[in-house]
């Protein structure tokens, strides 16, 4: 096994090397060539960094979306039609720049709506001021969506942020601790769609998620599901009064 990898490795590393231009985030480089198995392009070398960096892709892609900002008049909607771009539900984050009707075209990022340039990179480090027309992602844009809708994966990253306690208890973090977050995307939704874009995803990023233990996170699940249930009674009291 050692054999096959050194040899897979010394071929990656030559095939790296020769498609590497002169000008290269140097923090990639590093990381790639410091992996098991090093990344034989370019454009891997730099996915594999910003997937084993899921903290800095989410802090970044919410700073390349606040440069932009959102475009003028929008608001937060779902919708029911999948071609409109609208999220069906209020668990994909919102994200304007994914709609049909404000999307920034090729060369720029459909999640934050800045130009994208070589190997999905955020910054123009070659200096030609030419976006990558081929491209509607940046990289660490990729590793925040995936972030986004899919925050179980990143356990391990917030038990080790925690210091591996849970805090809703302060005991120490179970092997089986779960993913949970702090506010609901219930409320987001219901108490907090007015808030600006894209301050918004921070609800779906790491300043909202915690890794908490079973017990706890199926006591606070109930405790927000009656509350819900309260509140709906109470709506529904309100309209036959």
């Amino acid at each position: 096994m050692s054999q096959w990898r050194d040899q897979k490795n010394e071929q990656a590393r030559a095939r790296l090397l020769k498609a590497m231009p002169p000008i290269f985030p140097m923090a990639v480089s590093v990381h790639a060539f410091g992996r098991s198995l090093i990344p034989p392009l370019p454009r891997l070398a730099v996915a594999s960094y910003w997937r084993a960096h899921p903290v800095r892709a989410d802090r970044l892609s919410r700073a390349l979306a606040q440069r932009s900002g959102a475009p003028e008049g929008w608001t937060w909607r779902l919708s029911t039609a999948p071609k409109s771009g609208l999220p069906m539900s209020f668990r994909v984050p919102p994200a304007p720049y994914r709609e049909s009707a404000l999307t920034r075209g090729a060369g720029h990022c459909c999640v934050c709506g800045q130009p994208v340039f070589k190997f999905g990179w955020h910054r123009d480090l070659w200096g030609d001021g030419k976006p990558n027309t081929r491209a509607r992602w940046h990289a660490c844009c990729v590793e925040a969506w995936r972030l986004w809708l899919a925050p179980t994966a990143q356990a391990k990253v917030l038990r080790r942020l925690q210091k591996r306690k849970c805090p809703e208890t302060g005991t120490r973090l179970l092997r089986a601790a779960e993913v949970d977050h702090r506010t609901p995307l219930f409320e987001v939704w219901r108490d907090h769609r007015d808030v600006k874009w894209p301050a918004l995803l921070a609800y779906w990023g790491f300043p909202n998620l915690q890794a908490i233990n079973r017990a706890s996170h199926l006591s606070k699940s109930a405790a927000e599901a009656a509350g819900r249930a309260t509140r709906r009674a109470s709506a529904a009291e309100t309209i036959l009064t």
